[in-house]
């Protein structure tokens, strides 16, 4: 006779049959989300390359930065010309901290913070969000900046 089986409680039931569902899906998990997982500014600006399907240019990034796109500012109206030190809010004033992540460790290290700050200020900047690829030029040239 078989012993009979742990009654399972609806909750712990559903979270199992999840756990089942989403199984086989982790091993594609790097590549749709790899830049929402970073932890570092090397491992978003690998993740915005992967998206982009080409390899970042520091020289874009620098141009993009100081570029004029169509609206009133540029990337650097609020960061300064020099994103090694803090800048301010053309609007408001506000204080904002160095951007390049030598000068800020604490910057590109939250990716939902990165992608929301890319969402806000692209749309200031250029009036849409930026591509992956102007995302990865960016990092690409702010990560060559050293003290």
């Amino acid at each position: 006779m078989k012993p009979p089986s742990p009654k399972l409680s609806p909750v712990t039931a559903l979270r199992a049959a999840g756990r089942l569902l989403l199984l086989p899906l982790l091993p594609l998990l790097p590549l749709c989300c790899s830049a929402a997982l970073a932890a570092t500014p090397a491992e978003l600006l690998s993740g915005y390359a992967a998206q982009a399907g080409s390899a970042p240019m520091a020289a874009r990034g620098q141009q993009f930065f100081t570029a004029t796109h169509g609206r009133d500012w540029q990337c650097a109206s609020c960061h300064g010309a020099l994103p090694t030190q803090a800048g301010k809010h053309a609007a408001t004033g506000k204080p904002i901290a160095a951007l390049a992540p030598a000068f800020n460790p604490l910057r590109f290290t939250d990716p939902a913070k990165v992608e929301k700050w890319f969402r806000r200020n692209c749309n200031d900047v250029v009036g849409r969000e930026c591509s992956a690829a102007e995302k990865a030029d960016l990092l690409a040239w702010l990560l060559t900046l050293k003290p």
